[in-house]
């Protein structure tokens, strides 16, 4: 298991079929945040993902079946809150986020964020397709319709959270597609502070987008407009 240096604070990394990249993502932890804990969550994986956790001696949260993101994120909070945790850092499997940027979003937190989110377009020179920006715009626009807040990426899945609010998304965390997005905007409604940090990422290192941009622009206007019309995640405001 990865040490526990800082005992308040646990990466949460949900897993689905990531066999091939978690081996590398679990080292670059291990090597470069030796002081933080880490848990896998396997999302209903079909293939060697749980193992490779628990090679890597790190604990996993074995799900029955695939839940998706949001279902995956709420059982690694869950875990977080239950042992203990003051604080949880997302993370994916796939190898674009990394370790070495964890720190300014743990920063952000103790300068009094509730929530941080790491933003890939402030941090460095990251590109996406024109199809992919145009979707991404309609969720900057919509969320800061919805909000009054700009962020530059709103659909960034690196975040980090702190109590009170991670036992929030341990119980209530948004489980429908972006999951990102809603959470974004539930957050801000509920008047928690919420900060973005630029951050560096990787470009994709294989594979496909699960979307073709104009069906991404599709899911994302439609997401807007049912936020705006019935908000779907309503959470306790902070006391």
């Amino acid at each position: 298991m990865i040490s526990r240096g800082d005992a308040a604070t646990i990466v949460v990394i949900p897993a689905y079929n990531e066999e091939e990249t978690l081996p590398a993502v679990l080292a670059g932890l291990r090597r470069t945040r030796p002081d933080l804990d880490v848990v896998v969550v396997d999302d209903g994986s079909t293939d060697h993902t749980a193992a490779v956790a628990r090679a890597a001696d790190v604990p996993c949260v074995a799900l029955p079946f695939n839940l998706g993101i949001g279902g995956a994120l709420r059982a690694g909070y869950r875990f977080a809150a239950e042992a203990g945790y003051e604080r949880a850092v997302q993370f994916d499997a796939d190898g674009q986020q990394r370790a070495d940027q964890i720190e300014p979003l743990l920063v952000a937190l103790d300068e009094g964020a509730d929530l941080v989110v790491g933003s890939r377009f402030l941090g460095g020179d990251y590109r996406v397709s024109r199809g992919r920006g145009l979707a991404m715009g309609t969720l900057r626009l919509g969320v800061r319709v919805l909000t009054g807040r700009r962020f530059s990426d709103t659909s960034s899945g690196f975040r980090a959270v702190r109590r009170p609010l991670l036992d929030v998304f341990a119980t209530d965390y948004p489980v429908d597609y972006m999951d990102s997005v809603e959470t974004l905007v539930g957050v801000c409604r509920a008047g928690y502070r919420v900060h973005e940090v630029p951050t560096v990422m990787e470009e994709r290192a294989g594979g496909l987008p699960s979307q073709r941009p104009l069906r991404l622009v599709y899911h994302y206007a439609r997401l807007l407009v049912s936020l705006a019309a019935a908000p779907r995640w309503t959470i306790p405001k902070p006391s």
